[in-house]
């Protein structure tokens, strides 16, 4: 019997750890695996393409560029707000993860506080994990078919 390849049509159940070039740890699941389905939009697309075609058993380290994780930092999504824009208790300093309200989505917008100015706080609402390279360590426990849809190439 041959192993199933990852791929449209499958279900996966695998560990892995997230980590930044320089070592970092960024997620892991540990010893508890994740379970999802190719293509249902649980992992980016970049994370699944990397793992296309591996098979139950592979233990392999994928690099995953920025443009295929979370993209390349956009110079739009930084801004510069007046300070009288935030709570007056709220310490501000660098690395400071604030919210807002977030009008066209109607939920929260995490941002990270980059610099602080006499009247102005500089903010970057890129994702934090934007423009960085990714090491995305897998551990591939079990691949089976859950639908006929094949993968075409």
């Amino acid at each position: 019997m041959t192993s199933t390849p990852i791929g449209p049509g499958t279900k996966v159940s695998l560990t892995f750890t997230l980590k930044l070039a320089d070592g970092e740890v960024i997620d892991s699941t540990g010893d508890r695996p994740a379970e999802f389905e190719y293509g249902d939009g649980n992992l980016l697309p970049g994370f699944e393409s990397a793992m296309l075609g591996l098979t139950e058993g592979a233990e392999q380290i994928l690099v995953i560029d920025a443009e295929q994780g979370f993209g390349p930092v956009n110079p739009e999504n930084i801004h510069v707000l007046k300070k009288s824009e935030f709570a007056r208790e709220l310490l501000l300093e660098p690395g400071l993860v604030v919210s807002f309200a977030d009008q066209q989505q109607q939920g929260e917008l995490p941002g990270v506080v980059k610099q602080v100015f006499d009247e102005a706080v500089e903010v970057d609402f890129n994702h934090p994990l934007a423009g960085k390279d990714l090491l995305f360590e897998v551990n591939i426990l079990k691949v089976s078919q859950v639908s006929q849809e094949i993968a075409r190439g």
